[in-house]
Parts: C-alpha cells; sequence; structure tokens
C-alpha cells in the first residue's frame, strides 16, 4: 500500500491528475482502518488531485476527513499533505467550505491537540 500510495504522490506531483486519482482512491479503499496516519497522507493527496482539478467541494470533503484522521493519530506527514492541499484552494478562499475547512485547521482545539503531541 505504501508504494502504492508513494506512486499516487508522484503522479500527483508530475500532474498526471487522473491517474493519481485512480492510483489515490485505489490506496484508500485497499488500506485497513487500523492505517490512520497513511490515511491522512492518502487523504491530503487525493485533496490536492481535486484542488487542482477545481473541484472544490470534493477536496474540502477529502481535507475534513484526513483532519478527522489527524485529530485521532497526529502525523506531521499528513498535516503537511492538508496544508499544501488547503493552499491549492487560495483562490478559492471565500468560499464557504474552504472557510469551515480553515475553522478546522486553525482552531485553538487544533492547536492545542497538535502541542500535546
Amino acid at each position: 500500500m505504501r508504494l502504492a500510495a508513494f506512486k499516487g504522490h508522484t503522479e500527483l506531483s508530475a500532474g498526471h491528475l487522473p491517474q493519481a486519482r485512480t492510483t489515490l482512491e485505489g490506496v484508500l479503499v485497499a488500506l485497513p482502518a487500523s492505517d490512520r496516519k497513511q490515511r491522512s497522507v492518502v487523504l491530503g493527496d487525493l485533496a490536492m488531485v481535486e484542488a487542482r482539478a477545481g473541484r472544490v467541494g470534493a477536496a474540502c470533503g477529502l481535507l475534513e476527513q484526513a483532519l478527522d484522521q489527524l485529530a485521532v493519530t497526529w502525523y506531521a506527514t499528513g498535516m503537511e499533505r492538508v496544508r499544501e492541499a488547503r493552499r491549492a484552494l487560495a483562490e478559492w478562499q471565500e468560499r464557504a467550505e474552504v472557510r469551515r475547512v480553515d475553522d478546522r485547521l486553525y482552531s485553538w482545539s487544533s492547536t492545542i491537540s497538535t502541542l500535546q503531541r
């Protein structure tokens, strides 16, 4: 699974969005529920795919799922991927779904949770 996730991230980095989406969605389906750290990374990468494709609602939904995972199991790499995907949504920052992600991303509970880990 980790190799497939790396492949999806590489496809994303190369700008091959349809291939990255297919690869990362396959990884997400196959990942065991207990692999929360990897799930947050894959969700962040999928959110970036959707952001680059201009699918703001889908990107925000994936970011919220990633933040849910990070609230249970903190992982710096997962948070890095979430922040990267959020930056890709800058042109849509006034949309309600992006503001909702921002509220979660920058809330006090996120800050406190981060400091406790």
